[in-house]
């Protein structure tokens, strides 16, 4: 929060701190009231464009004017552009990579390797290992996590439940990776080693991970519809009547992989992988191409103009069997334009709370209730999700906490890995159980599910911020720097 540009105003009151939220949530309420799962499709975006423009009247009531408004703005817009061009090539990624094979070579393979009882175990296990290993749940998602949720409806086994595996594995990786950037990031607001910091998140996100694989052994063990072999039979073959399904075409995969651990930007990745694997495809699937732009008549230009508008407007194809064609039917930069709608209103709006002290002006209050340590956590993870809700970015929910928090934790002899954990804890995994989120925004557009049905299935999001708040109340593994100078009582 800009102090210089408060000061240049009147501090906001308590009313003018709780009326936007208060906003925001009676047009989120009502959207969701009014169109259902419909209303990520437009409504909600509505709100919180609203809700932007009602914060910028109150900041203008107490004397800011609207230049500063406009720069609060901009800035926000600015903070979210990596973000903007991941989606983009993201939603270029998964529709060539839909055109040249490497989707549909990963699930004919997935198919026959992965059993449907302990389907949603596997899904997060092995995301795990690949968002541990490159240090990005969105990348993760993007790839392993699109072709696990397109296995899961031709096995019979739940996509909700599988989304909420991938996501659950995706984020421990992430937040658990020395390679990650919100993990660095935490680290250093926090001013905590990052392998210290990691060393520290393992006593709440193994335990958490280890509550997510149990309760999604339970859901695959109980409540798999397994389809029968003979409908799994005849997805195969007509995915290897349409495609040539060989090994090579996992090639894009191994390259993105490759890109990502070379800690190649992430858009940048994202679009190598997406032209080789355009490249490649036109010799492996000449046949798709062809038939997708209806016969351009000369090779190279059908690959070209197949790539092209793989890119731009997704892939589409129609096989005859209906949940083929839902899977591989999908993708297209212009298929991440509403989430991208829904990230710049959510940024926005969160910028506005925070540059004008609306934010500051509901934390510290808390922060001179909290007492105890325990209801100091409470409060951190208050705090922390609170603002991935009303911000709607996981960054704006990781770097306030750490730095707001960051003297109070040191005042009462609290170590700062005990803040860091937190922060993480509480930031980073519950950003995509938030539909408006810039995460839950993604998670959505690229799984291909709506937040709010994967949301109940997202265990580790929840276990993991449980388990750190429970460790502040019980003082397990709380780790003191010199003597408590407020007393533990409630």
């Amino acid at each position: 929060m800009s102090n210089e540009r408060v000061a240049g105003g009147r501090q906001p009151s308590l009313i003018d701190s709780l009326l936007p939220l208060a906003a925001l949530a009676l047009l989120i309420g009502g959207a969701l009231t009014l169109f259902g799962l419909d209303a990520l499709d437009g409504p909600i975006q509505v709100a919180l464009l609203l809700c932007c423009a009602l914060a910028a009247l109150i900041a203008m009531k107490n004397g800011h004017d609207f230049a500063a408004v406009q720069e609060t703005g901009r800035g926000a817009l600015a903070s979210v552009t990596s973000a903007i061009f991941i989606l983009l090539a993201v939603g270029a990624l998964i529709g060539v990579w839909n055109l040249s094979g490497t989707i549909p070579t990963l699930v004919y393979y997935g198919i026959q390797i992965l059993s449907p009882g302990w389907y949603y175990v596997a899904t997060a296990v092995i995301c795990g290992v690949v968002a541990l290993s490159i240090g990005s749940s969105w990348t993760t998602a993007a790839t392993i996590g699109v072709g696990l949720v397109g296995i899961a409806g031709l096995i019979g086994v739940s996509p909700e439940i599988t989304a909420g595996a991938v996501i659950s594995g995706a984020y421990l990786g992430d937040k658990t990776s020395p390679l990650s950037e919100t993990t660095i990031l935490t680290a250093q607001i926090a001013g905590v080693d990052v392998y210290e910091h990691i060393r520290r998140q393992v006593w709440t996100s193994v335990p958490a991970f280890l509550v997510a694989v149990v309760v999604f052994a339970v859901l695959g063990i109980t409540g798999s519809d397994t389809v029968s072999q003979a409908e799994t039979d005849s997805d195969l073959s007509r995915l290897d009547e349409v495609y040539w399904i060989t090994p090579v075409a996992l090639l894009p995969l191994v390259l993105l992989g490759y890109l990502s651990i070379r800690k190649i930007p992430a858009s940048m990745a994202l679009l190598t992988s997406t032209l080789f694997a355009g490249v490649l495809g036109a010799f492996l699937q000449p046949d798709v191409y062809a038939d997708f732009v209806a016969g351009a008549g000369n090779i190279v230009v059908e690959s070209v103009k197949a790539v092209w508008l793989a890119m731009a407007n997704g892939f589409s194809i129609a096989t005859g069997i209906p949940d083929v064609d839902r899977l591989l039917s999908r993708g297209g930069m212009d298929s991440m334009l509403l989430t991208i709608w829904l990230i710049l209103g959510a940024v926005t709006f969160g910028a506005l709370l925070e540059e004008f002290g609306l934010i500051d002006r509901l934390v510290q209050p808390m922060i001179g209730a909290a007492r105890s340590t325990g209801r100091l956590f409470l409060t951190v993870f208050a705090c922390a999700f609170g603002l991935n809700v009303v911000a709607g970015d996981q960054y704006i929910a990781l770097v306030l906490p750490s730095r707001i928090f960051r003297a109070e934790f040191a005042r009462r002899g609290l170590a700062p890995t005990n803040l860091s954990r937190l922060a993480a804890d509480s930031g980073t995994v519950t950003s995509p159980l938030v539909p408006w989120n810039s995460c839950g925004a993604f998670m959505g557009a690229t799984l291909g599910v709506s937040t709010l049905l994967y949301l109940p299935y997202a265990v580790f999001c929840y276990a993991s911020p449980t388990l750190s708040v429970l460790y502040g109340v019980t003082g397990f593994r709380i780790e003191k720097t010199g003597p408590t100078q407020l007393e533990e009582k409630e």
